[in-house]
């Protein structure tokens, strides 16, 4: 999710897989694939680069302990034959 400011100042949480397009008229209108607009304060600009860096996350390894556990150990490998 990324943090984004309604116009009146309210702050939301938007997933970014449902921008379709994101627009300037002079508000940064955001299009999602569901139908709905959301006019926001953040300029477009600062819209794609909160994306980039919610995309950047995810595909980054939790650090290890994150989630409450060790990640497992990988198997010793040994030479076929």
């Amino acid at each position: 999710m990324i943090r984004l400011t309604r116009l009146n100042g309210g702050p939301f949480l938007l997933n970014p897989d449902l921008i379709e397009h994101v627009e300037t008229t002079p508000d940064t209108v955001i299009n999602l694939t569901t139908g709905h607009q959301f006019m926001v304060r953040e300029s477009a600009e600062d819209v794609v680069n909160r994306v980039l860096e919610f995309r950047r996350a995810i595909a980054q390894p939790a650090p290890e302990g994150l989630l409450g556990h060790q990640a497992p150990e990988e198997p010793e490998r040994r030479p076929a034959g």
